[in-house]
């Protein structure tokens, strides 16, 4: 059965910001990296796709991170792949990191999904809107406080 995970992201939580969100996103990027899966992270526009593409080249070397971003790196893709908008990843995925505000019209295509509630309520709004999408959709649903 697929699954979709949420972060709930609490105010006093390092991930509550925009950077700390993103150091954590490619944290669980190198997670399942590690796990053999193949990876999609949906940024919520070009400009955060390339901080986190920035952060992951900062990495230490030991927790280096196979990435590129869409439509760059091999034809298949590498194990991490970086997108925005409607832009679908190269080749089968496992695990889709969910940072847009709407649900990816793709995102059936993945066994997991993993998606973050913010703190601001506008933002939370959307993020109940795409659990209930998820839900509907037959996903096993599973929550996880970041404090």
């Amino acid at each position: 059965m697929s699954q979709a995970l949420f972060y709930v992201l609490e105010p006093t939580s390092p991930t509550a910001s925009q950077e700390g969100l993103l150091k954590f996103v490619c944290q669980l990027a190198h997670y399942y990296y590690s796990e053999n899966a193949r990876v999609y992270i949906l940024s919520d526009n070009k400009e955060q796709a390339l901080l986190i593409d920035e952060i992951l080249w900062r990495s230490d070397i030991s927790e280096f991170t196979p990435h590129n971003l869409i439509g760059e790196g091999p034809k298949s893709g590498s194990p991490i792949e970086i997108g925005w908008g409607t832009l679908r990843a190269s080749g089968r995925r496992h695990v889709l990191i969910n940072l847009a505000q709407e649900v990816a019209t793709f995102a059936v295509s993945f066994a997991q999904v993993v998606d973050f509630v913010p703190c601001e309520e506008k933002s939370k709004q959307h993020a109940r809107e795409r659990y209930k999408i998820y839900r509907n959709a037959g996903r096993a649903m599973q929550t996880e406080t970041l404090k």
